[in-house]
């Protein structure tokens, strides 16, 4: 029996439409990004599925007549498309991305960790109390521009806020770019102020600090209580994690959602780019200083110096843009230095292993 390839390959313009009969391959997100990328020779030995579920001993993977664990790798997390090899599981290949969410590791190890892949939109979530935190939600937005997804600010418990206008201001000016919605995550506002980022075959997912309603939000979307959520703590308004692993849920209206652990620490790397569209004004100043290596503190000729003194720019912000942008690049710095290390030392390894296989040639 010839196997039926279509729903692999990229869509014509004409079966694009909102009424056409969606695959499981759309339904999980497939797109003609990742079809181009493979040729009908290779679908005929390892069918594509994508990372749905990540566990500790493995990743869950499905797709078209695939629901099976894969061993983790450290190149793979959830969201990937992969193609899989049925007769050795651990030799599927990773499909390039059109998105990639990562942070430097907690720990000393100088290690990368890959949160999440092929994203379209991060849903930033914060609440309206006193664990409300700009410099923290400015790091999330700097990691969805960094890795070129749009990001949206949501907040939630407005309902239980004094003055809700005060959070919502805040959200507002960290970036023109970024839509803030406020709702009540335990009610039908979620599926109606979401609506326009929650399409089918779209991925979705929700970043923040644990207890801010992640879990709950997703629950809205999906109509269901099936995720556990928790309270949060009266006293500091802190978030107990609920969460304990990185899923995608298939929601009611055909959206993905992605629902995280709450990330105590979000130490950014290789997101120079991703700070610089944040924070556009301060980075078009600094083009101008004087000095190229310019760290806009005491040196003469910076322009965003003067721009302070005159008043055009935020002291707070300034401080938090020069905090992100030095820990960015320590961060890359080390890590681009391990990586260096790792190298040179893999090749010190060939080059003994080639020297001892020599040895014993020759001495036989």
């Amino acid at each position: 029996m010839t196997r039926d390839y279509s729903q692999f390959l990229p869509l014509n313009s004409q079966d694009a439409g909102a009424d056409r009969h969606r695959s499981l391959l759309e339904t999980l997100g497939w797109q003609p990004f990742f079809a181009q990328q493979i040729s009908i020779d290779e679908l005929s030995e390892m069918p594509p599925a994508r990372v749905v579920e990540v566990h500790r001993n493995g990743l869950h993977a499905r797709g078209d007549g695939i629901d099976m664990t894969v061993p983790p790798r450290p190149d793979a997390t959830v969201g990937d498309w992969i193609l899989v090899d049925r007769v050795t599981p651990g030799a599927y290949r990773v499909l390039e991305r059109k998105s990639l969410i990562k942070r430097r590791a907690p720990g000393t190890d100088r290690q990368v960790q890959l949160i999440a892949a092929n994203i379209d939109t991060a849903f930033i979530v914060s609440s309206c109390n006193q664990d409300f935190n700009v410099a923290r939600l400015e790091r999330y937005v700097a990691l969805a521009f960094e890795a070129e997804i749009a990001p949206v600010i949501v907040l939630t418990k407005a309902d239980l806020a004094e003055d809700p206008t005060r959070y919502v201001d805040a959200a507002r000016a960290i970036s023109e770019r970024v839509p803030v919605v406020t709702l009540d995550a335990r009610g039908p506002e979620p599926q109606a102020k979401l609506a326009e980022w929650c399409k089918p075959g779209r991925t979705v997912a929700f970043l923040g600090s644990s207890g801010v309603g992640k879990s709950t939000l997703t629950n809205a979307l999906a109509g269901t209580q099936s995720i556990e959520t928790q309270t949060i703590r009266e006293d500091d308004a802190k978030g107990r994690h609920t969460t304990t692993r990185r899923q995608l849920h298939l929601v009611r209206g055909g959206c993905l959602v992605l629902d995280t652990p709450g990330m105590r620490e979000l130490q950014l790397t290789d997101a120079a780019s991703g700070i610089g569209d944040l924070f556009a004004d301060l980075h078009a100043l600094s083009t101008q200083c004087r000095f190229t290596d310019c760290q806009h503190q005491t040196e003469p000729g910076c322009a965003v110096l003067k721009a302070l003194e005159h008043g055009e720019v935020d002291a707070a912000r300034l401080h938090r843009w020069r905090k992100l942008v030095a820990e960015d690049a320590f961060n890359s710095s080390t890590l681009a230095e391990r990586r260096s290390k790792d190298k040179a030392f893999g090749k010190m390894v060939r080059r003994v292993s080639k020297q001892k296989v020599k040895r014993n040639w020759t001495n036989d």
